[in-house]
């Protein structure tokens, strides 16, 4: 049995046909439903009769356009192109060969053209896999450093911003701090908790803020390292700064998700800026490896891992 490939509008002139050649149809009403004169209807119906739905498919099927462009004419302008434009875009190079060659195509049919020739690539094919890095082996060898600023307190505090340090083996969120804001002064504070909870990690990884690098190249005097830098280098601490938003993604994006961890601190804090400390648990829904603590301080409220 051959299989016969036809579109929407060939399958329902075939399934009006069928019904008039069974009798159940009139031409008239067919001609009607096909938007077609009836004599155009009755020479539909021989070919079905005498062809079955093969004699229905359009006989220019699987063949080339009468307004293609000749073979000829399509080598010397993929010529021109690759000796005179090879490094230009299909929208240029199809203005200079109208401008200069008095080829005049348009951009969408020299782009299949180049596409086909080798000498241009879609957005497919330009675009660019980025290997994700490889995870540290050991715990603490690798501590990635960011920043969230949200409405963390919602409308009973002021906009302030999280600081999260994250084990890069492990994902394991080991410090959370509560900020005014994003400061060198705020990074010591958290730095030294995290320090004097879980030791000296071999280095900390972060994206190029202020705090962590020099980021004016036109900057005079100085050893190159901000103060947080010096810190660190003193303490023999590598510091990593990202050339990727990848650590955004990561340190920036704590695992416990903003409206979890905002609808937690809601729950179990009133005044979470003045009250005294008070304890905040997360869910074990969150994708940590257990609940995590939060301490809500009159100021810098912190959190252990």
């Amino acid at each position: 049995m051959a299989v016969v490939s036809v579109s929407n509008g060939e399958l329902r002139r075939l399934e009006v046909l069928r019904d008039v050649d069974r009798g159940g149809l009139p031409v008239r009403a067919a001609a009607q439903l096909l938007g077609r004169s009836e004599r155009q209807v009755w020479r539909l119906l021989k070919a079905f009769r005498s062809a079955g739905a093969a004699g229905l498919v359009s006989k220019k099927r699987g063949r080339p356009s009468n307004r293609r462009t000749a073979a000829a004419m399509r080598a010397a302008a993929l010529w021109i192109v690759r000796q005179n434009y090879a490094d230009f875009g299909p929208t240029l190079a199809a203005e200079k060969l109208a401008a200069e060659h008095g080829f005049s195509f348009s951009s969408e049919t020299l782009r299949k053209w180049m596409i086909a020739d080798g000498l241009w690539r879609d957005r497919k094919q330009r675009r660019r896999i980025h290997q994700p890095r490889p995870r540290r082996e050991c715990v603490g060898e690798l501590v990635q450093v960011d920043g969230s600023e949200h409405w963390w307190f919602e409308d009973r505090g002021p906009q302030c911003t999280l600081l999260v340090f994250v084990d890069d083996a492990t994902s394991r969120l080991m410090h959370l701090q509560f900020v005014e804001s994003e400061s060198t002064f705020a990074y010591f504070h958290a730095a030294r908790a995290y320090l004097e909870a879980w030791g000296k990690p071999v280095a900390f990884y972060s994206d190029k803020h202020g705090v962590f690098r020099v980021n004016h190249p036109g900057a005079l005097g100085g050893d190159g390292m901000t103060q947080f830098g010096r810190a660190l280098h003193a303490l023999n601490i590598d510091i990593i700064c990202a050339n990727s938003v990848s650590i955004s993604r990561t340190a920036g994006r704590p695992s416990v998700s903003v409206p979890v961890l905002s609808s937690t601190i809601r729950l179990t804090s009133r005044k979470p800026w003045k009250a005294s400390p008070v304890r905040i648990r997360m869910p074990r829904s969150a994708a940590c490896p257990a609940p995590r603590t939060i301490d809500s301080g009159a100021e810098m409220p912190t959190a252990h891992g």
